[in-house]
C-alpha cells in the first residue's frame, strides 16, 4: 500500500467537493496477527487487507507539525469478540502493537490512501464494553537515554546483540502437566530456568510469555499466573535465564568479554561507608 502522503500532495479524491472518506486502522500484534478496522459502515479491502466495519472506532484530535516534539493521540472503540477481544486486551496481547491510521476513499478503496499517523499502542484502558488506547508516535523514541547508565549488573538481555550468547542450545520444549496459581509443573526438569522465560505454544494462552522467577526441579514459579486455564498437557517453550551478574556471565556462559555492566565500579555510597563495611 503506497500512501499519497509520500507524494507530498493530497490525492484528487480528497480534494473533491464531496469527499467519501473513511478512517482505517491497521494493527499488527507482536505475535504476527494483523487486523484492519474501518469507520465505514461496510467492510473495505485496502492493500490486500480486509478492513472490518467498526463504526465505533474513532481517533481523538491529532495535531501535525514539522517539529520533533513527541506526538501522541488516543484511539477509542468497542470490543468485538472476533477482532479486539476483552480477554486478549487483559492478557496483554495488544501491548506494544504497531498501528497505522489512514483515510481512504470508501467508494474506491484502491485509490491511494493518506496516512495520518503511525506508532505503537501504549497504555490501554478498559471502559466497560469499550477501550481506549494511547498511540505513541515514532518521535517518542527520542525520549530514550542517549547513553546507558552505569550499573553493577548487566544491562543486556540474554541472547541479544549486545550479549551474543547463542540461545539455541538453551531453548527447551516441555509440556505443562499442572498449574496452581503461579506454580507450573512441567513433565521434565529444564536446566537454569530461574530468570528465564516460558512461552505457551498451545491452547488459549498460545503466544503469551511469562518470566520465570524461580525453579525447583519440575516446578517453575512464574511472575504471574496464566491468563487462561490451560488444557493439559500444554506445550511450552522454555528459554534459560541469567541473573545478570558478572560471575554468572564468566563462569556459566564464558561471556565476560560481553558483560554490559560495571561490576567493580564504586557506588554512590563509597564516601559514607563505615571502615570495614
Amino acid at each position: 500500500m503506497v500512501s499519497a502522503a509520500a507524494t507530498g500532495q493530497a490525492p484528487d479524491w480528497l480534494r473533491a467537493e464531496l469527499v467519501t472518506m473513511a478512517w482505517c486502522w491497521r494493527l499488527s500484534r507482536r505475535d504476527g496477527v494483523v487486523i484492519g478496522l474501518t469507520s465505514h459502515d461496510s467492510d473495505l479491502m485496502v492493500g490486500g487487507i480486509l478492513y472490518r466495519a467498526a463504526p465505533g472506532m474513532k481517533p481523538s484530535a491529532l495535531d501535525t507539525s514539522d517539529s520533533i516534539d513527541v506526538a501522541t493521540m488516543d484511539v477509542e472503540g468497542g470490543l468485538a469478540s472476533d477482532a479486539i477481544a476483552a480477554r486478549d486486551l487483559d492478557a496483554g496481547r495488544w501491548d506494544g502493537a504497531e498501528l497505522a491510521l489512514f483515510v481512504t476513499d470508501w467508494s474506491a478503496p484502491e485509490a491511494a490512501p493518506v496516512t495520518v499517523a503511525r506508532g505503537s499502542l501504549g497504555a490501554i484502558e478498559r471502559r466497560g464494553p469499550a477501550f481506549a488506547a494511547e498511540l505513541q508516535g515514532v518521535t517518542r523514541m527520542l525520549d530514550r537515554p542517549v547513553c546507558p547508565a552505569t550499573s553493577p549488573s548487566c544491562r543486556a538481555m540474554l541472547g541479544d546483540r549486545a550479549c551474543r550468547v547463542d540461545l539455541a542450545p538453551r531453548t527447551h520444549m516441555r509440556r505443562v502437566v499442572a498449574v496452581e496459581g503461579r506454580a507450573v509443573t512441567i513433565d521434565s526438569a529444564a536446566p537454569a530456568m530461574a530468570f528465564g522465560e516460558m512461552l505457551w505454544m498451545d491452547g488459549a494462552n498460545c503466544g503469551l510469555a511469562s518470566p520465570v522467577i524461580a525453579a525447583a526441579g519440575r516446578v517453575l514459579q512464574l511472575a504471574e499466573a496464566p491468563s487462561f486455564a490451560p488444557v493439559f498437557p500444554a506445550r511450552v517453550r522454555l528459554i534459560e535465564g541469567c541473573d545478570k551478574q558478572l560471575a554468572t556471565c564468566r563462569d556459566r556462559f564464558a561471556n565476560a568479554i560481553n558483560f554490559r555492566g560495571e561490576a567493580h565500579l564504586p557506588g554512590n555510597d563509597l564516601l559514607t561507608r563505615y571502615p570495614g563495611g
